[in-house]
């Protein structure tokens, strides 16, 4: 009897011993490094739904001689007839708690951020840097956040009124579209022309930079930091 049970535990020959499946661990890799992709889809596809007058442009590094790495990488730039919005998104998980002027925000009240506003201000000075011909362009500053997030900042940054606006990724589209109806309450004509929004379009793309070498050096220099 001893035998025949020993027998039942020993491994049949030919048979290949099962290991334990590593598709959790591989599924859940595969699920954290997609997490910026699949955030950057769901913002280009609320950006798809802007009015036809619009043009946007996403992942843009143009120089910045004032920033440490020399460059600036913006998210996302929408050219529209009443004004240039710059959009900088954020991937974070719990209560966002800042004020327009404080130098860091906080998440959950442990962990800092660099005021995003303040982030993004660098962008849009790098941007007036690169369009020659547009001295009165409009800016509006745009901060994304996922549906993860709960905000708890200034009000005024959730004002239609404003140029500089705290938004969920979600309602990115509705935002720009009321308030491109606002700037055109505000200044009854257009600033620019079709013809100058495709110029505008143009001449930042132009201005962009894909060398993959300069790209990663900018990422591996605000790494370090």
């Amino acid at each position: 009897m001893f035998k025949k049970i020993l027998a039942m535990f020993k491994r049949t020959p030919g048979v290949p011993v099962s290991k334990p499946s590593k598709s959790y661990k591989q599924r859940k890799k595969v699920e954290s490094s997609r997490i910026g992709e699949l955030g950057e889809h769901k913002i280009n596809i609320q950006l798809d739904q802007l009015p036809k007058d619009c043009r946007y442009l996403s992942d843009i590094m143009i120089r910045n001689s004032k920033s440490r790495t020399g460059y600036s990488q913006i998210d996302h730039a929408v050219i529209s007839p009443f004004g240039l919005f710059v959009i900088e998104t954020k991937n974070y998980n719990g209560e966002i708690k800042g004020s327009r002027d404080d130098t860091y925000w906080t998440v959950n009240n442990r962990f800092k951020m660099y005021n995003p506003l303040k982030q993004n201000y660098g962008h849009i000075k790098a941007l007036e840097s690169t369009i020659k011909g547009y001295p009165n362009l409009t800016f509006v500053s745009m901060i994304s956040f996922t549906m993860r997030c709960r905000f708890s900042i200034d009000p005024s940054l959730r004002k239609i009124e404003s140029n500089e606006l705290i938004v969920y990724d979600v309602e990115l589209s509705e935002f720009i579209s009321r308030k491109i109806l606002r700037m055109k309450a505000v200044l009854k004509e257009p600033i620019l022309q079709d013809s100058e929004v495709m110029n505008l379009f143009n001449m930042i793309q132009e201005a962009n930079i894909t060398d993959p070498v300069i790209r990663n050096e900018h990422v591996d220099k605000i790494k370090r930091k």
